[in-house]
């Protein structure tokens, strides 16, 4: 028999009644936990073999039975290849299920007799007498009830037409206009009418129990406005300018809530009760559409409230200058305490008649500084420029003598000032400086204060206070050499070469032992064309620091650079005769070489090794020559004794390289360019130059089983290799990407520009691939940014102005070769290929730039 479900023990189970009357003692609990250990240690028995074999079974199942993603698992890895374009080709499928189908299919069936029969009897024409029984005047005519029925749906038609929107009619309807004025009508849910009734009722408990508050009344009003129930809004307002008739708020509330006309009654009621308020005054002079309107409100206002400077200033502002002028005079009367007043006065009346104004104006407020400054502006304006100076100490005097703090800060500010008038008061602007720019300031800490303020004045774009400043500072410490090149610095800046001339001629004067200050005034004569100046400085720097080796080598590099060798060449050898470092040695065989001496070329770089043999341009300018005659295994042995003598250098290691490369000797080239890394490690211009040697196939052999030539293999390794031992180097990921198989290039660039961010080099290869790729924009913009990572590297100005003579403008030509020759870059494979060579070494930076690009593309043909 089954057991009651209120007989069933949850423990006991079934038994319970015919075991309810036992119980459950020490004995049963200590034998049922003998029975749970018993099964635990039958369940631990083969339990490993038992759940290995299950999970076996569970992956056998989950192998025969796949999910459907993982089925697809390795089709959705594809999909990262798959680029915009192959996207956007994929066509759009059709909705092809069989629901659809039914629901969009379209059933036509045979209509019943019983319809047709219905629609013949509504059709039909009854030629009976209306149902007043009378006949038709004519005796006997037919009446088409059906006929009138169409009549009339016709006519509603053509009104309802008339109504609508048309080409050729009228009007009535505009539709546009309807569904702008649906949009206008504010719908409000549930909730926002429930919050509006909630604050409804707060706020008319507000305004009932203190009805003199008069923040309750306009929120009231506001309330009403924003719930689109303008009338109630102005009926509550109203309700609070009675209310509150000393509250200025709620007048103006009530005004802008009403009619401009209404808004002008309001407040003249408003000022009815509060004659002292400005606020409502000045809103009732903005409601009048008329200037002469808007000054009669004023001045009534005025009259009221003679002492209010906003008014003041409203009326002046509206008035002519002569009404003005009479105006201010009033105002500074009623309102002495406000500068802006006096000062404004003062610049309506004469000469005579401000100095006066000015005057009182310094009696009334005797710590105001602007008066001085705006006096010391006076002057300067009418020619009277000795007294500026003696303006600005009075001024200083006197606001310390009435406890005014000077700040010398703000005086800046007013010299800046000053200085940006119209036309700018320097006078002003010199004499404030000199006299305010050592207030406070500790006599150890000037020069150093007085540089920083310098310099945040140009950076604010305030270039003549920066201008009086050093030259105050000068004036104290004219022996500073940092503060002349400070000041010659902004002068250049500035574009005044006139004044940087005159201000270096001075500098010298002060420091004759300073031979970056002679170099500098050299420099600028040159730059300015005047050659014979150029020389006279130098001359006198001569006499001044006769043993300065940089003016000697400036001197030379003045008359070699204007095509005077001869010359040079003297002032050279005067230099080797009293002791010349290993630089005069370089250009004196760079003399020799342009003049065409190789013996003298010769002989001075071997006495030159002499002297220095660890200068490795010695060196290898020796392995050129020897090359160039032809002498291989003296160019050979010149290369060799300078990578001993000057291990480091990088350029001899792959100049000898390069020269077994050309005599067909590609195993001593590796071995070589080998050692050079066991000397320098981590170099990438090294590797780089072994990746290209490699790349050459002069080792290549016959392609392997892929097809790949054994040469290019080597080089992939070699890259490899690099990339790790130079994981920073742009130049060599900017090599890897023009290795690599075109469609991969695109992919390894953005790895690359990941690891080094705003490398130039790989900059100039993703420019290169739009290039390639014919995006012209975004190659350009790629380009621009290379040049202004790096605008040192002439071969990326190579490339952008080559760019630019295949896709864009003259104007865009033009302004990359201008950048260029600013820019005038000192490095670059190409770049420096064609800079040293003899006969470009006079040109200049847009000579070389078009030059650079012959030569790049002859090496791109080349190679290919």
């Amino acid at each position: 028999d089954a057991v009651p479900p209120q007989q069933f023990d949850d423990f006991q189970g079934a038994d319970a009644g015919i075991f309810a009357g036992g119980d459950y003692d020490e004995d049963d609990r200590e034998a049922d936990q003998i029975w749970e250990q018993i099964d635990e240690h039958m369940d631990s028995r083969r339990r490993d073999q038992r759940e290995a074999n299950m999970k076996q079974e569970l992956e056998k199942y989950r192998k025969n039975n796949p999910k459907i993603t993982e089925q697809f698992a390795d089709l959705k890895r594809k999909l990262e290849t798959v680029s915009y374009e192959e996207w956007d080709a994929i066509p759009d499928i059709g909705d092809y299920t069989i629901k659809n189908k039914k629901r969009n299919a379209t059933f036509t069936a045979p209509a019943p007799d019983t319809l047709l029969q219905k629609a013949m009897a509504e059709k039909a024409t009854s030629n009976t007498a209306g149902p007043s029984g009378m006949d038709t005047p004519s005796g006997g005519g037919v009446t088409d009830l059906t006929a009138i029925g169409e009549g009339r749906g016709t006519m509603l038609g053509l009104k309802l037409d008339r109504l609508s929107d048309s080409v050729s009619g009228q009007t009535v309807v505009d539709p546009k206009g309807y569904l702008t004025d649906l949009k206008s009508l504010k719908i409000s849910s549930e909730a926002e009418i429930s919050d509006i009734k909630k604050a409804r009722l707060l706020l008319k408990s507000v305004i009932s129990t203190n009805p003199k508050h008069a923040p309750g009344w306009i929120a009231a009003a506001r309330l009403e406005e924003l719930a689109g129930k303008l009338q109630a809004a102005r009926s509550f307002i109203q309700k609070g300018c009675d209310a509150c008739p000393k509250s200025e708020d709620v007048w103006i509330e009530a005004a802008r809530l009403n009619t401009p006309e209404n808004a002008r009654a309001i407040l003249a009621r408003g000022v009815v009760s509060l004659p002292q308020s400005v606020k409502i005054w000045m809103q009732a002079a903005q409601l009048e559409t008329e200037e002469d309107k808007k000054r009669r409100v004023l001045r009534k206002a005025l009259e009221n409230i003679p002492n209010s400077v906003r008014l003041w200033k409203a009326v002046v502002d509206l008035s002519s200058e002569d009404d003005a002028r009479v105006l201010l005079s009033r105002a500074v009367e009623c309102c002495p305490q406000h500068v802006d007043l006096w000062l404004a006065l003062a610049r309506l009346e004469s000469y005579d008649q401000a100095r006066k104004v000015l005057n009182n104006a310094r009696v009334t407020l005797p710590t105001e500084p602007a008066i001085w400054i705006t006096a010391a502006k006076l002057e300067e304006a009418n020619g009277n420029k000795a007294i500026v100076g003696k303006i600005v100490e009075r001024a200083v005097k006197s606001l310390q003598a009435n406890g005014v703090d000077i700040d010398r800060d703000y005086w800046l500010k007013e010299a800046e000032t000053a200085e940006k008038n119209d036309p700018p008061a320097a006078c002003v602007c010199q004499e404030v400086v000199r006299v305010t720019i050592g207030v406070g300031v500790e006599d150890e800490d000037r020069e150093r204060t007085w540089t920083a303020d310098a310099d945040e004045c140009r950076k604010r774009g305030s270039v003549m206070t920066a201008r009086h400043i050093f030259s105050h500072a000068l004036s104290v410490y004219p022996g500073s050499e940092g503060l002349w090149k400070l000041a010659a610095e902004l002068e250049k800046s500035t574009g005044h070469p006139d004044l940087m001339d005159a201000l270096l001629k001075r500098a010298v004067q002060y420091c004759p032992q300073a031979e970056v200050l002679w170099l500098m005034a050299a420099k600028e004569r040159w730059l300015q064309k005047d050659v014979p100046g150029a020389r006279e400085v130098l001359e006198e720097a001569f006499v001044a620091n006769p043993d300065s080796e940089n003016i000697w080598l400036a001197a030379f590099k003045l008359e070699f650079e204007n095509a005077e060798p001869e010359r040079a060449r003297i002032l050279l050898q005067k230099i080797r005769e009293r002791g010349a470092s290993d630089r005069v040695w370089m250009k004196s065989a760079i003399v020799e070489r342009e003049m065409g001496d190789i013996a003298a070329q010769r002989a001075l770089l071997e006495e030159g090794l002499e002297k220095y043999p660890a200068f490795w341009k010695l060196w290898i300018m020796l392995g050129q020559l020897e090359e160039s005659l032809g002498n291989l295994e003296a160019a050979r042995v010149a290369y060799a004794k300078g990578c001993r003598r000057c291990h480091t250098a990088v350029p001899l290691w792959t100049a000898s390289a390069a020269l077994e490369m050309t005599q067909k000797q590609p195993a001593r080239a590796r071995a070589i360019l080998e050692q050079a890394r066991l000397r320098n490690p981590a170099n990438e211009q090294l590797w780089l130059a072994a990746v290209r040697q490699e790349r050459a196939g002069a080792v290549a052999g016959p392609g392997g089983d892929s097809g790949i030539p054994e040469s290019e293999k080597a080089a992939n390794a070699l890259m490899a290799k690099a990339l790790q031992e130079c994981p920073s180097s742009g130049i060599l990921y900017a090599e890897a990407v023009r290795m690599c198989p075109r469609p991969q290039r695109k992919s390894n660039a953005v790895d690359a520009l990941k690891r080094c961010d705003n490398e130039p080099h790989i900059v100039a290869s993703i420019a290169n691939l739009f290039w390639a790729d014919r995006k012209v924009d975004k190659a350009r913009d790629w380009f621009n940014r290379c040049v202004t990572l790096n605008p040192d590297l002439g071969d990326h100005w190579t490339q952008y102005y080559k760019f630019e003579l295949q896709h864009g403008a003259e104007e865009q030509q033009e302004a990359v070769m201008r950048r260029c020759s600013e820019a005038n870059p000192m490095h670059g494979e190409v770049w420096c290929r064609v800079k040293k060579s003899v006969k470009n070494w006079h040109d200049t930076a847009g000579v070389l730039l078009k030059k650079a690009v012959v030569e790049m593309t002859s090496a791109t043909e080349t190679q290919i």
